[in-house]
């Protein structure tokens, strides 16, 4: 388990950042490739077409929640990319 100052420094790391914003990029597609039918779709299709505009805002929104997540509490920086495509989609899906 993260420290409460390791996970602030996670939350302000350029480089974990990145990986946030591509596993969101990753997840907005996955979003905009979906069927119509799947609950709340229209509040995910405006989710994802909004972090496709603007990936570095996203991120920058996403990386604090995603720090929270167990996943990275536990593994923190050398969360393999799965963990951390998995931590990022639960933080999206918990807000929106």
């Amino acid at each position: 388990m993260l420290t409460y100052e390791e996970s602030q420094s996670l939350m302000m790391d350029g480089t974990f950042r990145g990986r946030v914003k591509v596993a969101c990029l990753k997840f907005a597609d996955a979003i905009l490739n979906e069927s119509p039918t799947v609950a709340a779709h229209n509040t995910r299709m405006r989710w994802a077409a909004a972090c496709m505009q603007n990936p570095d805002l996203t991120a920058q929104q996403i990386q604090p929640p995603t720090v929270m997540d167990a996943a990275v509490q536990a593994a923190g920086a050398a969360i393999t990319d799965a963990a951390l495509q998995a931590a990022v989609e639960i933080t999206i899906e918990k807000i929106i």
